[in-house]
Order: structure tokens, then C-alpha cells, then sequence
């Protein structure tokens, strides 16, 4: 059933407003895929907080031509599903990547990030950037590495003044 005036202003205006708030956002070819992989890549976007949604193209190039995402434009050609993120910066690649690996039908057309469009090409190296909690994970273990190594050169002075004063007793009981 086709949408009316009303409606399509409405779905443009509900994909305006999610990619005004995202920061990454990837368009996939979707046609040859059942409805029940499609109703799997629409679980996996929930579970992963990816926003994804299929419109039609000329509707979305409305919705994304005053976002970072108007660099995708060109790309939005053919049955498209387009999969948006408010947070992590490679959750809709990694979606795609991820799901794409066991329905080779599902073709990435074009990546985006913060306004910075990328070939689909990228997908793999996009798809491998470490989450929020993981890049903060890695930071936090980058910021305690010197106060560990520090903590420990501060524990060597004493053991070793100890180990000295026992060689230096030892040798002294050695001589009388």
C-alpha cells in the first residue's frame, strides 16, 4: 500500500531527525534476502542499538540532505536498507560485515562517519573498530601501565636496600 503525502513526510522526517543525531551510518543492498533474514538483521540491529530501516530512496535522500549523511546520497540507488548509530562509531558496518558473512545477498554500498563517507570497500577495517567500552578499556589499561611499572620501581628500592644490608651482614659474619 503506497504511502500518502502525510505519511512520507512523517518516515522523512523520522530518518531526518535519527541521522541528525548519529554518528555512523552504513547503506546496504538489500534485494534477494527472505523476510525472515531480514526479520534476523533487524534483531541483531536492535540487540547491537543500530537503528535500521528500509525507505524508499528518493525519500531518504530528502531526509539526509541537511545531515553528515548527505555524503551517501550518490549511493542510495536500488532496494537499499540503511542502518544508522548514535553512539558506536562501527556498529552498523560490523552489522552489515557480520550479517553479510552468512547472506552474501546483502551488499554494503556506502559507510559514513561523522559526515566522512567511505567506499564499502573499508567495510572490514570499519567493521574492527573497537567499541566505546573496549576503546575505554584499552585507554584505561594505556593510563595504569606507568602507575603499575612506577608502584613497582618504587617496591624494588626497598627490597633491594634490604638484600644489600644482608649481603653486607653476611659477609661481615663471613670475615669474623
Amino acid at each position: 500500500m503506497p504511502l500518502n503525502i502525510e505519511q512520507k513526510k512523517e518516515v522523512v522526517k523520522e530518518l531526518n531527525i535519527f541521522a541528525a543525531e548519529s554518528v555512523s551510518g552504513a547503506i546496504a543492498e538489500y534485494s534477494g534476502l527472505s523476510v525472515s533474514d531480514l526479520t534476523h538483521l533487524r534483531n541483531k540491529a536492535r540487540e547491537s542499538g543500530v537503528y535500521l530501516k528500509v525507505v524508499k530512496n528518493t525519500l531518504s535522500k530528502k531526509a539526509f540532505e541537511e545531515t553528515d549523511f548527505k555524503c551517501l546520497i550518490d549511493d542510495l540507488n536500488g532496494p537499499i536498507i540503511i542502518a544508522l548509530s548514535k553512539e558506536d562509531l562501527a556498529s552498523p558496518a560490523r552489522l552489515f560485515n557480520d550479517f553479510s558473512k552468512d547472506n552474501e545477498q546483502l551488499k554494503t554500498v556506502g559507510l559514513a562517519i561523522n559526515g566522512e563517507a567511505f567506499p564499502a570497500s573499508d567495510i572490514d577495517r570499519i567493521s574492527k573498530l573497537p567499541t566505546k567500552d573496549e576503546a575505554y578499556s584499552m585507554l584505561l589499561g594505556l593510563m595504569k601501565a606507568p602507575i603499575e611499572k612506577a608502584v613497582s620501581l618504587m617496591n624494588e628500592i626497598p627490597t633491594k636496600f634490604v638484600r644489600v644490608v644482608n649481603a653486607q651482614k653476611d659477609k661481615q659474619e663471613e670475615v669474623s
